[in-house]
């Protein structure tokens, strides 16, 4: 039979057939956890997603080359529960390889104090998943990607300027308690404006509503809070001052040291955006206020004397 004839050809065509085909490429994941109640930042409510921190996400995951997957979770107003330790216990547990909207604070960094924690309640959630405990991993930072001030915002009926908390002395103030911010207002000036506030109970997101209805006339609040609500109120009385508290801290991702090369890359990633100025009009698509994250990249440790001063 000549080279080439029919019957050859069909027994290598069926010869081919039988090879194992190796199985196309899968397009890799970055899976990122977000707190699905942080208005402005990252919210996620039925189908619907959106905010700040979920655009970067998406950002990041396009410059590398992957395909961004979410895994939502809750945070729950609980004095004995830990955000720090909820991040580190999804990440130990494998939900995702980074958590976003994450403070750059140097105590909330590194080796936790406690071996094991409870994770938080998250999408896919079981109840014995609510029960169990997870061996917790070392927290690493990745770059920043913005700043969050604590700023000062003053009521409808607010008559007199106010460029700094110099000028909130006759001023009524409002404050949620236990707060830095609250802590900030109570130690300024050896507590010169103590008799002023007026003392919320945290969670209940009263403070801004009340500061409208004209309850008090000023207050020092988390920037993007201020811009959460401003989004949601477009016609509120409520107005900036401009004013930032010197403390302040920046926000980025964080990842369990055994992902050391994602998180290189991700920086890598998050220095390309902030040199073509790509995040700012991310916030601004979301109504929020951007400031670039700014020195040092981790806040160190507060002292009662850091908030004695303005």
């Amino acid at each position: 039979m000549r080279a080439g004839s029919p019957v050859r050809l069909a027994a290598a065509a069926l010869a081919l057939a039988c090879l194992p085909v190796a199985p196309a490429r899968a397009e890799e994941t970055l899976t990122v956890c977000l707190d699905e109640d942080v208005p402005i930042y990252s919210e996620h409510h039925g189908k619907e997603s959106s905010g700040f921190v979920l655009a970067v996400s998406e950002a990041v995951a396009k410059r590398l080359e992957r395909r961004l997957k979410v895994q939502w979770f809750e945070t729950k107003l609980d004095p004995d529960a830990s955000s720090v330790l909820g991040a580190n216990a999804l990440l130990s547990d494998g939900r995702c390889q980074l958590v976003g909207g994450y403070p750059l604070v140097r105590d909330a960094l590194g080796r936790p104090g406690m071996s094991t924690a409870r994770l938080p309640d998250y999408d896919g959630a079981t109840a014995a998943d609510r029960r169990r405990r997870v061996e917790l991993g070392t927290l690493v930072p990745t770059h920043a990607f913005n700043y969050a001030p604590i700023t000062l915002v003053l009521g409808p009926s607010a008559t007199k300027p106010v460029a700094g908390l110099a000028d909130l002395k006759g001023v009524k103030l409002g404050s949620e308690a236990a707060t830095l911010a609250d802590a900030i207002l109570m130690l300024y000036d050896d507590g010169a404006l103590v008799d002023q506030i007026t003392h919320l109970v945290p969670g209940r997101n009263e403070l801004l509503p009340r500061l409208e209805k004209g309850d008090f006339d000023a207050t020092l609040i988390d920037l993007r809070r201020f811009d959460a609500y401003r989004a949601a109120h477009p016609d509120t009385g409520i107005k900036a001052t401009g004013y930032y508290y010197r403390i302040g801290f920046n926000m980025g991702f964080v990842g369990l040291d055994t992902e050391a090369e994602l998180i290189a890359a991700v920086n890598r990633a998050l220095e390309e955006l902030l040199a073509q100025n790509a995040i700012a009009p991310l916030a601004a698509s979301v109504g929020m206020t951007y400031l670039p994250p700014r020195p040092p990249e981790i806040l160190e440790h507060l002292t009662f004397r850091d908030l004695r001063e303005e």
